[in-house]
């Protein structure tokens, strides 16, 4: 089954720019790009969590948790 992923509705409008329109002009690329980064850092923290919360082994769930810490760029004293 396939997943659905929402996007800002500027982050569209840049798409249908470029992909549809054909005006690719340097800032509507950078726009795509840095969003698009975004939701694809935005993906993976979500997946570490979800991870961290549901994996088989309590070891699994552990490297999970810290990977999804380090993303988010939680500092080690913080931590327990």
């Amino acid at each position: 089954m396939s997943k659905n992923v929402q996007i800002p509705l500027e982050l569209l409008y840049d798409l249908f720019r470029v992909h549809l329109i054909g005006q690719d002009d340097k800032d509507t690329l950078e726009r795509i790009q840095k969003a698009l980064e975004g939701k694809l850092d935005a993906l993976v923290k979500h997946e570490l969590y979800t991870t961290s919360k549901t994996a088989e082994s309590p070891q699994e769930r552990e490297k999970a948790r810290q990977a999804y810490l380090d993303k988010v760029g939680m500092r080690d004293s913080f931590r327990w």
